[in-house]
């Protein structure tokens, strides 16, 4: 097998050969197969004083059993992977029922997901029954299905702190609590009264304790999708009381996760309101901020030795009407037991309308250009898929 690592500015070719009949044999079928290869990249961002400088690249299941022996048993990790805005409506809902498979739409990412301790994402859209959602509306409705879909994809918590979680009024927002807790899906950003959605959610992974918060920009939605004393509804980006949540629970959680659904939709730069909420998180002591609802990735910051991803684009969406609206950025954190020891970033394209595929070594150049941030210790590591 041979495995192509390249760093700039210089490029080298390392190819591994162990000698025997049925590597030889495997060697041989790739290069006849090379018309049919495509590489996927992943960019490695190692912030200051990390310990682990590489990563391991993806390789394609069947090539990863022929080379099991061969391969160091992994150290014990911890990781978050974090996507953009999810909607199985409009568009996705048609693809869905063409393909007759609710999986459809995760079908190329979802071994990738599973690779994290946890998962978390922007969930845009109601979870209830009702109508087809046309193309051209702009409310949204998910079938219960999609629950335990991205379930079994591997997703474990997700914000309901958008613009959209509320289209069907407290009905729609109610079925979404309970198709989402009836598939072991946390979520953040939205409960059935204001306190509720205020509230963190925390989750443990290899002893290593998580605190969730998730606000609504006011900018982008109507005030009463904000949740009331007695009224189901969204978390909404108020300072003052996301600071106080968070001077409350530093003391008892290893890190604290912020997601914020703000910013101008299609811009590639986040505006004042972003800024601003992000920067006083982690003023207080929030450990990483993540971005959702300007639908294109937009910029990376380090801010006080801490990270603020300020929006990373869609991931299932049916936004195919622009190169920017089908690019995509998934985020793996690493944490150590007091810090973030790496970043990796996955690039994505989004296919036939709500299809994430890992993006080629030229798409993924591009698409990591608009994080605007100087990866001076990036790697690119690129392995061949067999098609």
């Amino acid at each position: 097998m041979c495995l192509w690592h390249t760093s700039r500015p210089n490029h080298i070719f390392y190819c591994y050969f162990l000698m025997n009949k049925s590597l030889i044999a495997l060697i041989l079928l790739f290069f006849l197969s090379m018309a049919t290869v495509i590489a996927t990249s992943i960019f490695v961002f190692k912030p200051q004083n990390s310990k682990v400088i590489f990563t391991n690249p993806i390789v394609p299941k069947s090539i990863t059993k022929i080379f099991k022996k061969t391969i160091d048993p992994p150290e014990i990790e911890t990781t978050l992977i974090a996507v953009g805005d999810i909607s199985f409506s409009r568009g996705v809902e048609s693809m869905i029922k063409k393909n007759q498979d609710y999986n459809y739409p995760l079908l190329q990412v979802k071994d990738y997901l599973q690779t994290g301790n946890l998962v978390f994402g922007n969930l845009e859209t109601p979870i209830t029954s009702g109508r087809h959602i046309l193309d051209n509306e702009m409310i949204f409705r998910s079938d219960p299905e999609t629950a335990q879909t991205i379930k079994n994809a591997g997703i474990s918590i997700v914000s309901l702190a958008n613009n959209h979680t509320p289209n069907f009024d407290q009905a729609g927002l109610l079925d979404t609590f309970k198709y989402l807790d009836e598939a072991g899906i946390k979520y953040v950003g939205a409960g059935q009264n204001l306190d509720l959605a205020n509230q963190p959610v925390y989750l443990e992974a290899n002893n290593l304790k998580f605190a969730f918060l998730a606000y609504n920009d006011n900018d982008v939605i109507p005030s009463n999708y904000e949740a009331g004393t007695n009224r189901a509804g969204t978390a909404f980006m108020h300072i003052d009381k996301m600071t106080e949540t968070i001077k409350q629970i530093r003391p008892n959680v290893d890190f604290i996760i912020v997601s914020m659904h703000s910013g101008d939709e299609y811009q590639p730069t986040p505006n004042d309101s972003q800024i601003k909420f992000a920067h006083s998180a982690i003023d207080t002591g929030a450990d990483l901020i993540l971005g959702h609802h300007p639908h294109v990735v937009q910029t990376l910051e380090k801010y006080k030795n801490k990270y603020i991803v300020y929006s990373l684009g869609n991931f299932i969406f049916d936004q195919a009407w622009s190169q920017e609206t089908k690019e995509s950025l998934a985020v793996k954190i690493y944490f150590g037991q007091t810090e973030i020891e790496k970043i990796e970033f996955l690039p994505l394209i989004i296919e036939n309308y709500c299809q994430p595929r890992p993006a080629t070594a030229i798409e993924a150049e591009k698409i990591i250009q608009r994080l605007n941030f100087p990866l001076d210790n990036q790697k690119l590591l690129m392995s061949p898929l067999i098609i």
